[in-house]
């Protein structure tokens, strides 16, 4: 039970956007039906579709910091010494976890203490504070997941891999292979 728990969480992010997707995508087509078939909009799905996909962008930015996938341009890596790269990237990292910190406090305090109460979707009549909560919980999720990269890469010494690096060596190698393949095909005649 414990392990179930623990891969949930370790993946909850990931299972919260395939959840908007499907519902959101669900939404846009029953209005596309609805519209065209039937000659009658759902106004409310096109707003609730717009909220639930802002909200996607948010938990997908928090599973890509957990899977190490955020663009860097690590180029001038290559003409450093080998011990450098780690050490600018932990920095860097910690940059980053302070200007989230920094975006969770302006959020929270925009949220709760400056957002009129009164401020409501159009079509859906929600408050909008519930809707601007992804933005403290967005920031709050990426800085906790920038934190346990760096927590497993240095303190507990585990190899993340920089899922860039693996798709370039994988097309690196197939380009290889295919020429490998050709030079022995075009031999061979």
């Amino acid at each position: 039970m414990g392990k179930k728990l623990l891969y949930f969480i370790d993946n909850f992010e990931g299972y919260v956007c395939r959840t908007l997707l499907a519902v959101f995508v669900t939404l846009l087509f029953a209005q596309i039906i609805s519209r065209q078939v039937f000659g009658h909009s759902l106004a409310w799905t096109e707003e609730l579709s717009v909220y639930m996909f802002v909200w996607f962008v948010y938990f997908g930015a928090a599973y890509a910091a957990r899977l190490n996938a955020h663009n860097r341009v690590t180029f001038q890596y290559k003409f450093m010494p080998a011990w450098l790269p780690r050490k600018l990237e932990f920095i860097t990292d910690m940059i980053w976890v302070a200007f989230n910190c920094y975006f969770i406090y302006l959020s929270y305090d925009f949220v709760f203490n400056k957002m009129n109460l009164f401020w409501k979707s159009q079509t859906l009549g929600v408050p909008m504070k519930y809707i601007y909560m992804i933005l403290p919980i967005g920031f709050t999720l990426i800085t906790i997941r920038v934190l346990q990269v760096n927590y497993y890469k240095f303190i507990k010494g585990e190899g993340i891999p920089d899922l860039d690096s693996q798709e370039m060596d994988e097309l690196v190698n197939q380009s290889a292979n295919s020429e490998d393949t050709t030079d022995a095909a075009g031999s061979r005649k």
